[in-house]
């Protein structure tokens, strides 16, 4: 296992006398990065004509080009490059990635993030703490440095409403906090109505937050909820989706990060979000970027670099995009004076950039980990080797022997409460549709663009519960499609137009003990294994951005209407108007469970 991690470089206490004497020129720096332009996120400047001494794996100094005269140092000259401090994003989720933390940090340096605060609350809904502190010691061997925003909301709703693995009480939150140095926030409160209701569990959970010290992330739409949400402790939040809301959260002192999704997701929300700034006249200083969710093949492409760089297209100038990408993202987690800026004492964390800000090299505690956009010899040892999770995260996918997975066929006029799809595939629309008789499925399928859809219960806490219902203008042409990544519980979801092929998905997903697939005509056409938790390949990211891209094609060629992390979203029981679950179809924000069919 590889040393290079976020404890290779010693904590600023035990080198400031030696970084003190690097920097009056009475000891030699170890490198020497030469012939730069310095992106300056505290004066938000390019200095012209700087060069940088490392020692340790911490900046001794920037100075004027020239500077170091001495003969022991190496040296780096970028020849007019930009050097900027390597990015921080605040908000994201590693299991998004479908990759480990270790395997995640290769692509995060490639894109020139250094630093991520991640919230593990899938890996939480499906093993509870053990998941947790399975991915904060995965992330303690990764060479990147993953702080954790603590898992606020597992299960996303109630027992009543779904089965999860997992249960994140106030007591389990406080004891995470108390064990673990790199828990350094609360994440995202999802329940923001309970929230703003007063619920008795929500508010015991941020109170061990704050009695820390601890900030409180959140997650909340619609206007009417800001105040009591601002009220209730939460001071930062990453879906802001208008300006509206975005200038209303500023004005009650809670930070926004700008998500930039790729633009065939659901998430990018940045260009709407910052006209707060570029046309209500808001200031800049409490606002960062993040990515929230990726998988591997969008990781690769649309990285937090991409993010920044849309901020620049949508009219920040490029030094304050390249702040809100580092510093500003540090110092909403209090970690501003050793990340995020160019400054003596800070972490060699650096990026080489060229005048588009695309990041071209990345040194990790002074360590050159990319170089002209490739994997060095360094990184690529880094991730030879990765930390391996416990044998019970491998065996998460516990199924009965026999699982129905379609309804009974309706023998007389019925209403149906289906659920509607529709881009960019975050809410799902409740209609009903009346259905007359008939011999068969199908012709209700061909009369209304419908098809199955099921979950089923797969951590084993139950009799077998599967629900079963309707799609809506999911559009999908034949075979079936199904996930283990049903968030947030991460039951499987199963979607088809007929029970056969729906069964091959299902038991496809059982043998591999997770994965997102698409089936036609009894075979599996494309497939994203995840054996750990149902969540997580235990391949590099590359391997997994291949599968994704096939798994995409198969995808698209299923016809499909939405993509398929819009199709994980279906069971997500936060989110209106209507979902389903192991328990059922949900009604929200009324929080009711509807059958099915009703007289009509």
């Amino acid at each position: 296992m590889s040393t290079l991690t976020r404890f290779s470089v010693a904590p600023l206490s035990d080198m400031t006398r030696k970084l003190a004497d690097v920097a009056s020129g009475r000891a030699d720096p170890e490198l020497v990065i030469a012939g730069a332009r310095v992106l300056s996120t505290y004066s938000e400047r390019i200095l012209d004509d700087r060069e940088i001494w490392l020692s340790g794996g911490r900046i001794a100094a920037v100075k004027p080009a020239g500077s170091y005269q001495g003969r022991l140092a190496a040296s780096y000259d970028v020849n007019g490059g930009i050097i900027a401090p390597g990015l921080v994003d605040p908000h994201l989720h590693i299991e998004s990635s479908m990759v480990t933390a270790c395997a995640y940090a290769e692509a995060a340096l490639l894109n020139g993030t250094t630093t991520i605060f991640c919230d593990s609350h899938e890996i939480g809904n499906v093993m509870d703490v053990a998941g947790v502190e399975a991915m904060l010691e995965d992330a303690r061997q990764a060479p990147l440095s993953i702080y954790l925003t603590v898992p606020s909301t597992v299960p996303a709703t109630s027992a009543a409403m779904e089965t999860a693995g997992g249960d994140l009480t106030p007591d389990k939150i406080a004891a995470i906090f108390d064990k673990w140095p790199e828990a350094l926030a609360l994440g995202e409160k999802m329940d923001f109505v309970p929230v703003a209701m007063s619920d008795e569990r929500s508010h015991a959970i941020i109170a061990e937050a704050l009695k820390r010290g601890r900030p409180v992330s959140g997650h909340v739409y619609g206007r009417d909820f800001v105040a009591a949400y601002a009220a209730a402790g939460v001071t930062d939040t990453h879906e802001a989706i208008d300006r509206e809301i975005a200038n209303d959260l500023l004005e009650a002192g809670v930070w926004i990060f700008l998500r930039g999704g790729p633009p065939t997701t659901p998430w990018h929300s940045l260009p709407e979000a910052i006209k707060a700034i570029t046309e209500l006249g808001a200031s800049h200083k409490r606002v960062a970027v993040c990515t929230d969710d990726r998988d591997a093949d969008d990781l690769l492409m649309f990285g937090l670099d991409w993010v920044t760089r849309q901020a620049v297209k949508a009219g920040m100038k490029p030094e304050q995009a390249w702040a809100m990408g580092s510093l500003h993202g540090a110092t909403r987690f209090g970690l501003g004076d050793e990340i995020g800026g160019l400054g003596g004492g800070r972490r060699a964390d650096l990026v080489l950039l060229d005048d588009t800000l695309q990041p071209i090299n990345t040194w990790y505690g002074g360590e050159l980990m990319v170089e002209d956009r490739k994997v060095t010899a360094t990184l690529d040892e880094a991730l030879s080797e990765r930390w391996r999770y416990p044998d019970a995260a491998y065996h998460t996918v516990k199924l009965p022997k026999e699982v129905k997975l379609i309804p009974e066929l309706p023998v007389e006029r019925v209403k149906a409460h289906c659920i509607r799809t529709e881009l960019p595939g975050i809410t799902a629309v409740h209609e009903v549709i009346e259905l007359e008789p008939a011999n068969d499925w199908q012709s209700h399928f061909d009369r209304h663009d419908l098809c199955f859809v099921s979950v089923v219960e797969r951590h084993g806490k139950s009799d077998g519960n599967v629900a079963h219902g309707l799609l809506s203008n999911f559009s999908l042409k034949r075979g079936a499609v199904a996930s283990s990544v049903g968030h947030d519980s991460h039951n499987i979801i199963v979607a088809g137009t007929n029970e056969a092929d729906m069964q091959v998905a299902l038991r496809a997903i059982e043998e591999k003990q997770g994965g997102v697939c698409v089936v036609a005509d009894g075979k599996v056409r494309a497939m994203v294994e995840l054996p750990i938790a149902g969540l997580l390949s235990d391949k590099r990211v590359h391997e997994v951005a291949d599968a994704v891209r096939v798994l995409k094609l198969a995808w698209e060629e299923a016809g499909c209407s939405i993509p398929y992390m819009g199709f994980n979203l279906i069971p997500l029981s936060v989110i209106p108007e209507i979902r389903i679950t192991d328990k059922g179809l949900v009604l929200v924000p009324e929080m009711e469970i509807a059958e099915l069919f009703e007289p009509a």
